[in-house]
Order: structure tokens, then sequence, then C-alpha cells
């Protein structure tokens, strides 16, 4: 969760119904915040694995779509982590780690397995890694430089794991017939390339804000 919730992700979909009622739920069944956090690296080391299966032996179209739900259900701790701790009140120096670290942890995870996935390439998923990695670090500093609300794109990370459903999605149910060998790569290369200019763009942001 985040001790600073002025620096809170903008997410539409916290403000739905759904989502209202599903915080309630998990505040008033005493879910905390830090919980629903590490439940977001178990989803991510799920999605990992399934990714990872897709080179193996056991290769099957389930696999693609099993990732692309654990990534979905690791977006949606991310979401209500925050959310329940602005229903319980339950925010804490030691809540910003259980909401940074693992993130961090998730992301390399997910982006590591997706350069070993079916029609991928390894070097790529390592690069994308590290640039998420980058991308979270830039924010960070941002912050503690006092520029707030760096979440510019085009890939911040809900941008990346979009994306990245995308071409996990596509794999699950197009026909054979239209399945493209190398389509993993592309992905990982649009998610790289974008994450370079995301880089740029939230450099350029520190420097405007910090030279007025």
């Amino acid at each position: 969760m985040k001790n600073q919730t002025s620096d809170r992700r903008p997410i539409s979909a916290r403000n739905s119904q759904y989502s209202q009622r599903v915080s309630t739920f998990l505040a008033q069944h005493g879910v905390t915040p830090n919980i629903i956090s590490i439940a977001s690296i178990v989803f991510a080391v799920g999605a990992s694995l399934c990714l990872l299966a897709t080179s193996s032996g056991f290769t099957h179209r389930i696999w693609w779509l099993l990732a692309t739900v654990l990534i979905v259900l690791r977006l949606l701790a991310n979401m209500f982590d925050g959310m329940v701790a602005m229903e319980t009140g339950k925010t804490s120096a030691i809540g910003e780690l259980f909401n940074e670290i693992p993130d961090r942890i998730s992301d390399v995870l997910i982006f590591i397995s997706a350069g070993f996935a079916a029609g991928s390439s390894l070097h790529l998923g390592y690069i994308t890694a590290i640039l998420a990695l980058f991308i979270a670090y830039i924010r960070a500093m941002g912050n503690h430089m006092g520029v707030s609300q760096l979440f510019i794109g085009p890939m911040a990370k809900s941008h990346r794991m979009f994306t990245l459903i995308a071409f996990c999605l596509y794999n699950a149910i197009i026909p054979a017939a239209w399945q493209l060998p190398s389509l993993l790569t592309w992905g990982l290369l649009i998610i790289s390339i974008g994450s370079i200019i995301t880089i740029i763009r939230r450099l350029q942001r520190i420097v405007e804000v910090m030279g007025t």
C-alpha cells in the first residue's frame, strides 16, 4: 500500500461500484493491504510458470490463457491493496515497501519468463525487465525530488502488462493457421521501445519541474 496517497496511480477502475464493493468486502473480512500485495507476487509467479510452460514439452493454449488471467489478477491485487488501505486507514511506512517491492519482483518474474516463452526472445525478456525497473527507479527518484504523479506513458506499468496480456490472449484464442512464430518477440520489442520513450518523457518531466 502507499503511504503517500497523493501520489497514487490514477486508475479509473477504482471508481467503479464493483471495485468499491470488493474493496469493502476485503476490508470487512480482515484482508490487509500487505497480504494483498504479497498475493500479487503469487499471481506473478503463477503467470511466470505458465509462460515458461508454453515453450516446454507440455505446450498448450491453456498456458497462454492462464498466464493472461494471472497477470490480470496481479494487476487487480495492485489496485486493491491501495483501495483497502484507504478503506481501513491502515497506512504506514512499511506499507510503502509492501506496495513497491512486490511490484518490482512481479515485473522481473513476468518479463524474464516472457523471454523464455514460445516465440519470444530471451534477450528482450531481460531487457524489458531491466527497463521496467529503471522506469520505477525514475519515478521514485522524481518523488524524492518533489516531482509527484510520474505515471507518464506510453509504457507505464499497466500499459506494459496490458500489452503483454494482448499478445498472450492472441496466442490463446487465435486459430493455429494464423499464429505467428515470433509473436511474443515483437510484443517485448514494442514494450521495450515504449519503455525507453517512457523513461525519456519522465526524465524530461523531472527536468521541467525542477527547472521552474
